[in-house]
């Protein structure tokens, strides 16, 4: 919505009448001694009108340089040199951004009216000779008035947007709180710098200067530095998104060629996640045990549908059948910071007795990541109703965990863990688990976006690419004999 020609008009004849009494107040009221000594004046009106280079940016706004010139002037000076000040920086910032009209008259207006109404305070309650103010007494004074003079401008300033884009004023003056940080560090530096400049004389405007201008260099590095950060994190997220979603996708297509793909993944990783803590394992370990769960059987995306709707198996259909941890570790291990997951899928079809697969592990050479999977995906699969043999009773499937462990295919010590959480959680705990919200994507796409690879991982990455290689060549081998 269009600000009405009308009322646009009259604030700005308003904004002229102002200017127009603040310079006549000027005129009746300046004396020539406000502007000395001139040591200390022109340096003020350089600031003012440089301020641009010398702005220091920080966290809610910026400490304005231009500012800290027209608040000393306020204190050291007087209202005409401080009203002039602002209207020095009004005219070469305006000239550079090219506002409009409607902008410059009220930007003219205010960098007018504040500093004088803060100089005339600062006259009146200090006396007409400040120097004979002592130096506590003119910092109090000086930072009141930068108090009021500052609610004015923002006063001044949320009107004339708000009347500009026709939005109310209230809405104006909240979105201008966030700057107050900046604009209150500004008036404080002022302040501390004319007690500086009583004390010491006009080298301590000098050298806070160079100080601010060294601030600014650094400032403005260090913002391009974060700018550079948020960025990175973004395009991160993004690229993370896309790969954890490929998975999603990937897991989600097979489960339409195979319907008990999603819950079994649920149900394996949710088992698995309360074994890890029976183990022991810190909350990072059964988070990345969950994932393996979660995960574990993303390999079998490339078998054919005749060996997922649990067809009779021919002898071709062994070599995709162990092939699958190794598909699904490739998968998983192209996702920064999914190294132990990768190795959790990589293993868990391996034996502690040795004759497993793919790399023939033993015992504690079997990441605990895998044989905590091995156990609970057996258990899932033996009472599943949705299975391709007639489901067990959990007391069953219990006794043939515990088979399973003497004939050394399962870990004992986790398989009896595994029973006493069956007994306290209830044997059926983690049928009802759900595959999205065992994943909660948009969690693990913000934890993968900024994690980096541990060590750990990346020496079980490593490991990884040395058993896939070794696999792929020995599959060569035999292709030749």
């Amino acid at each position: 919505m269009r600000p009405s020609l009308n009322s646009r008009n009259v604030f700005s004849v308003a904004q002229v009448l102002l200017l127009a009494c603040t310079i006549a107040a000027a005129a009746l009221y300046g004396r020539a001694w406000e502007w000395h000594p001139l040591s200390l004046v022109v340096p003020l009106m350089a600031l003012s009108l440089a301020g641009e280079w010398f702005s220091v940016d920080i966290r809610g706004g910026g400490i304005s340089a231009s500012l800290i010139a027209i608040t000393l002037a306020m204190g050291l000076l007087g209202p005409v040199p401080a009203a002039s000040c602002g209207i020095a920086t009004m005219v070469f910032s305006s000239a550079v951004r090219r506002v409009s009209r409607f902008r410059w008259v009220s930007n003219l207006t205010s960098f007018a009216v504040v500093p004088f109404v803060g100089g005339t305070i600062v006259r009146m309650l200090g006396g007409l000779d400040m120097h004979s103010t002592d130096t506590a007494s003119l910092g109090l004074i000086l930072f009141g008035a930068f108090v009021v003079a500052t609610a004015l401008a923002f006063l001044m300033f949320a009107i004339m947007t708000s009347i500009d884009e026709s939005v109310p004023l209230v809405h104006e003056i909240r979105e201008l709180v966030p700057i107050l940080p900046g604009e209150f560090a500004a008036g404080i530096l002022a302040t501390v710098l004319a007690a500086a400049y009583r004390g010491v004389g006009a080298s301590a405007l000098v050298a806070a200067f160079v100080v601010l201008l060294i601030m600014q260099r650094l400032t403005v590095a260090l913002v391009r530095s974060e700018d550079r950060a948020e960025a990175l994190l973004a395009r991160s997220r993004q690229l993370v998104g896309l790969q954890l979603g490929v998975l999603r996708t990937l897991l989600r297509a097979l489960a339409m060629r195979d319907e008990r793909t999603a819950r079994h993944a649920a149900a394996v990783a949710q088992c698995a996640k309360t074994l890890a803590a029976e183990a022991g394992c810190s909350e990072e370990q059964q988070e990345m045990i969950h994932t393996a769960g979660l995960l574990h059987d993303i390999g079998k995306f490339t078998w054919p549908d005749r060996l997922l709707q649990g067809g009779e198996f021919e002898e071709r259909d062994f070599e995709s059948i162990r092939r699958h941890p190794q598909e699904g570790a490739i998968l998983v291990g192209a996702l920064d910071g999914y190294g132990d997951v990768a190795d959790a899928i990589l293993y868990h079809h391996e034996r502690v007795d040795g004759r497993g697969y793919p790399a023939g592990l033993i015992a504690g050479e079997i990441p605990l990541g895998s044989r905590i999977i091995a156990i609970c995906s057996n258990y899932d699969t033996m009472i599943a109703p949705d299975g391709y043999r007639t489901p067990m009773s959990p007391e069953e499937a219990i006794d043939e965990l515990r088979r399973s462990a003497q004939a050394g295919q399962l870990d004992a010590d986790l398989v009896e863990r595994f029973i006493a959480v069956l007994e306290r959680e209830g044997a059926t705990f983690a049928q009802s688990a759900d595959f999205e919200t065992e994943l909660d994507f948009e969690r693990r796409v913000s934890q993968l976006a900024r994690a980096e690879p541990s060590p750990s991982e990346r020496q079980t990455s490593v490991r990884r690419e040395l058993i896939t290689s070794l696999s792929h060549l020995g599959q060569r081998a035999a292709g030749r004999v």
